[in-house]
């Protein structure tokens, strides 16, 4: 979808990136018991904890001040997807 609507807005000068996350600190996550909050955080490959939402913010500043990138997702997720399954 990311690409498809770069491709079809590009035209209008509009760059169209998204940013998929993985698991992050926030508070619906701080009401979890420790036990689960510490099992989520060893699915995370590295570093072993949840994204932080400044991390977040910062990957969205980095796509709004570069103007040259478009059409590509930034996958934040601690390294989860390379999990053995």
């Amino acid at each position: 979808m990311t690409l498809t609507l770069a491709r079809d807005l590009s035209s209008l000068g509009i760059r169209v990136n998204t940013i998929t996350l993985g698991l992050s600190d926030t508070p619906m996550l701080a009401r979890l018991s420790d036990d689960v909050r510490h099992t989520l955080e060893q699915s995370v490959l590295s570093p072993k904890r949840l994204g932080q939402l400044s991390e977040f913010a910062g990957a969205v500043q980095f796509l709004v001040n570069n103007g040259y990138i478009n059409g590509e997702n930034i996958r934040m997720d601690g390294g989860i997807r390379m999990q053995p399954k």
